[in-house]
């Protein structure tokens, strides 16, 4: 019992000798806490260039021990983000001006405040390329686009047709008068900026008085040509400036072939009515060739064939290629490509006839 109370006499005094005095090299003092501040605060934004809007936020400064970042956009969670010193936070932003305010919170639970405008601007789209298919199926890519607006151009105040990235608009059916229309596709950024593309489209009537038009009548065979020129003989049926002049090639076979990207629709008509001209008397008789190829869900190359010839030289006359007349071309077949020939029956080239206002009647 005497060793008992002996023995918490000493821890007593022992307790009491600790708690009045510091060990060797520990300063208990904790006073510079409260004097303890954040200082050279600032900030880095990674602003990407890629329309994403991403933008990547990183608090910098001296003494603070995390940092509360608002991003100016979004609400609840998704509007700020806490950091420990030395991490970043990336956001996404629609294109504005925006103020990020970044609240640095120092030891003592201290905050200093900071603000910073921050600006994000998206890019105009890049490398836009439009391809068309079928009856005007539509589809683009662009870099940095985040999607697209479709504009047929044949309807007055015409609302844009969407479009993904990645999606083919469906087939657009133009009407009856054939154009020319223009095409226009906008890629859009996700912000102000944007591209633009357009095309001038055609189908039948071909009058070749568009200059913005490419009637491209390309030629196979040797010494085929195809070219737009004055009127020869801008009198009686055709007084029109500017007509086709076709130059006959060396083989039976030769001719021209013009891609339409409207397709010549049959619904409208299956009648094609051309004013043709054949300056040399020694061509009475022969034929030209009106031939329809690559039908959409139709017949095959080779059915759509019709001959008419020359009654006369020297003179406009209107020649009818009445396709009503072939039964294996079904109501409603529709045709993107129109080739010409002439005297097919033989070789020999150099013959020259002038074409002009193709038309698609009943």
């Amino acid at each position: 019992m005497k060793i008992s109370k002996i023995q918490a006499i000493w821890v007593l005094l022992l307790t009491l000798s600790f708690g009045c005095t510091e060990f060797d090299g520990i300063d208990l003092d904790t006073t510079f806490v409260d004097s303890a501040t954040s200082a050279n605060l600032s900030k880095i934004f990674q602003i990407s260039n890629d329309n994403s809007g991403n933008v990547t936020i990183t608090p910098l400064g001296d003494g603070f021990t995390s940092a509360v970042v608002n991003f100016g956009h979004g609400t609840g969670a998704a509007a700020s983000a806490t950091l420990s010193p030395g991490r970043n936070v990336t956001h996404s932003y629609p294109e504005g001006s925006y103020t990020v305010k970044i609240d640095y919170v120092d030891i003592a639970g201290k905050v200093t405040s900071q603000t910073y405008p921050l600006q994000v601007t998206y890019r105009a789209p890049e490398n836009l390329t439009v391809t068309l298919s079928g009856e005007t199926k539509v589809k683009a890519t662009a870099l940095y686009a985040k999607s697209f607006l479709v504009f047929y151009g044949d309807v007055a105040n015409e609302t844009g047709t969407p479009m993904a990235i990645g999606e083919e608009l469906p087939a657009h059916t133009y009407p009856a008068t054939g154009g020319p229309f223009t095409l226009r596709v906008v890629a859009l950024s996700g912000g102000a900026a944007t591209a633009t593309y357009t095309k001038t489209l055609f189908s039948v009537p071909i009058d070749f008085e568009h200059p913005q038009v490419d009637y491209f009548f390309g030629t196979f065979g040797d010494g085929q040509q195809f070219e737009k020129t004055a009127n020869p003989n801008a009198a009686g049926l055709n007084t029109s400036a500017t007509v086709g002049k076709f130059t006959r090639g060396n083989q039976g076979w030769s001719g021209t072939y013009s891609p339409l990207n409207i397709p010549i629709n049959f619904a409208y008509g299956k009648k094609i009515k051309v004013l043709a001209y054949n300056p040399n008397p020694a061509n009475v008789g022969k034929s030209l060739n009106v031939e329809l190829e690559w039908s959409i869900d139709g017949p095959a190359n080779g059915v759509a064939v019709l001959k008419v010839p020359f009654t006369t030289s020297n003179a406009w006359e209107e020649l009818v290629f009445d396709f009503g007349t072939i039964s294996a071309i079904p109501a409603g077949t529709k045709f993107t490509q129109l080739v010409l020939r002439f005297n097919d029956s033989q070789d020999g080239g150099g013959s020259v006839i002038y074409v002009d206002n193709f038309r698609l009647t009943n």
